[in-house]
């Protein structure tokens, strides 16, 4: 986004798609994406910027990863319960560290043999695309008003395994460059990022909560945690820790610790509102600027490439939530079969996927293919999947 005027618009059409969707009953973020692929499909000039040819794309990593994702990631996080999220603790582990592990081995074996792609680029590829998103599926899962216990496995995966997939995105990058990999050196850097990230995030949020708990002023408060959310996140990335895992873990802290302690029940009104409007304009944004990066052209033209990499996402996918769902179970919390098929079909990819695609240095060999492939397992799972979710969570009696 370059200016004001741009944002304001994209604001009146993401409006708009609400008015429509209020009286059709349609899925809000799916139509915003729709939207978004029709401003760009026919060229609709929004200041001269959207639906123009040739021009730069707008989800920057830069836009993505410290404009949107620590707002989004941070408003998650103040609203999980933790005694919630300590119940069901086994399954969101073990998707979120050891399931983006394994999805990313499969999905970069299959992908180099499906497109006879060096391994090294092909796991880059398992790597960014197998976190499933919190801006796709949250959103989604809100508006489908899922099982409790179900929406915080999902919530809860979808926030702690950005951290693992971006860890894994980067080991893996470092290792293309440079052509070496250590797996003890891979893991100590691994485990430093996620508990550093974690740790950070807990002082920060702990330090919030107890200045909040001397004041008793809503606006001054929750100007507080807007700095908790963006400056958790910058301060990790410049200890070279993972902002993503601190900017949950502070969310958690202020949401579960200082809102209950150091709040006044008034001030705790004015601060789930606020966050839930910041929430929803950030996803409006989001999910009409990802339709309108997807270039309808382009990705008919690569569709067998598409295809093919759907598939492969979809095989770790499915390997990784019917394979690791018996270990849940040997763990002592048990996922329903019903809920496992929601989990699979339910991985939705999104931005996150898409600013690791475009961090990728251009000398990496066949980028342009892996961006074009990301574009179109994000779309396929925001549109095919997510069009799809609210029948099947019917069908299996969830909602």
């Amino acid at each position: 986004m370059h200016d004001l005027p741009t944002v304001i618009e994209l604001l009146l059409v993401a409006f708009g798609v609400a008015l429509v969707t209020k009286w059709t009953g349609r899925p809000y973020t799916i139509a915003l994406v729709f939207a978004g692929i029709g401003i760009d499909l026919f060229h609709i000039p929004i200041m001269g910027v959207i639906g123009a040819s040739g021009q730069d794309r707008l989800l920057t990593p830069e836009v993505i990863f410290v404009l949107f994702l620590p707002g989004l990631l941070f408003e998650s996080a103040i609203n999980i319960d933790v005694a919630h999220l300590r119940e069901n603790l086994r399954p969101i582990l073990l998707f979120a560290v050891a399931g983006v592990t394994i999805a990313t081995l499969i999905t970069g074996y299959a992908v180099s043999s499906f497109l006879g792609l060096p391994l090294i680029i092909a796991m880059l590829f398992g790597a960014l695309i197998s976190a499933t998103d919190p801006v796709s599926v949250i959103a989604l899962f809100k508006d489908l008003g899922a099982n409790k216990r179900l929406a915080v496995i999902v919530e809860g995966e979808s926030l702690f395994n950005d951290g693992t997939a971006a860890v894994l995105f980067q080991l893996i990058l470092a290792a293309a460059i440079t052509g070496q990999f250590s797996l003890p050196e891979g893991l100590r850097h691994f485990v430093t990022m996620a508990i550093g990230g974690a740790g950070l995030g807990v002082l920060v949020g702990y330090a919030a909560s107890h200045i909040t708990a001397q004041v008793d002023e809503p606006r001054i408060e929750i100007t507080l945690t807007t700095i908790v959310a963006y400056g958790s996140y910058l301060l990790a990335e410049q200890v070279h820790v993972s902002g993503v895992i601190a900017v949950v873990a502070a969310g958690v802290t202020v949401g579960n610790y200082g809102a209950k302690f150091g709040m006044t029940p008034r001030t705790r009104v004015a601060l789930w509102s606020f966050w839930e409007y910041f929430a929803f304009v950030i996803n409006s944004l989001v999910f009409l600027l990802v339709g309108i990066e997807v270039h309808v052209s382009e990705m008919l033209g690569s569709w067998r490439n598409i295809l093919l990499a759907i598939a492969a996402v979809l095989l770790g996918r499915l390997i990784v939530v019917y394979g690791l769902s018996p270990l849940s179970a040997m763990f002592g919390q048990r996922l329903r079969t019903s809920w496992q098929h929601v989990l699979f079909w339910g991985g939705l990819h999104g931005s996150v996927s898409i600013a690791l695609a475009l961090s990728l240095p251009v000398s990496i060999p066949h980028r342009a293919l892996l961006l074009t492939m990301t574009f179109g397992v994000v779309a396929f799972s925001i549109l095919v999947q997510g069009l799809t979710m609210k029948p099947l969570l019917r069908r299996l009696s969830l909602i």
